[in-house]
């Protein structure tokens, strides 16, 4: 496999929020996708899910609770919590979830 600059990928996404499917290792998903100052609804997955901010900032929300995360910074969302994104969220996401 060649090697990916996931900042230029993302910019090429036709929509914000749709994430790419940047490879599979050991048994895992890993993905990009650009963020856009809106929201993401609610979801809960049956597995953990690492989401790491690779530029900008994601406003991960927890019910009531707002938890920023920063370039460089990495969230593990353990398994059924629900979890959502606040709006005011922008830049390049990376994703690590089960592959299903």
């Amino acid at each position: 496999m060649a090697k990916t600059d996931l900042r230029t990928l993302a910019a090429t996404l036709p929509s914000a929020w749709s994430s790419n499917i940047v490879g599979k290792a050991a048994g895992v998903n890993f993905k990009v996708l650009r963020m856009d100052q809106a929201a993401y609804p609610n979801e809960v997955h049956d597995f953990d899910e690492a989401l790491m901010v690779l530029d900008g900032q994601m406003n991960l929300r927890f019910e009531e609770k707002i938890v920023n995360v920063t370039t460089g910074e990495v969230y593990i969302v353990p398994a059924g919590v629900q979890h959502a994104v606040a709006p005011g969220s922008h830049g390049v996401l990376v994703i690590v979830d089960r592959d299903a």
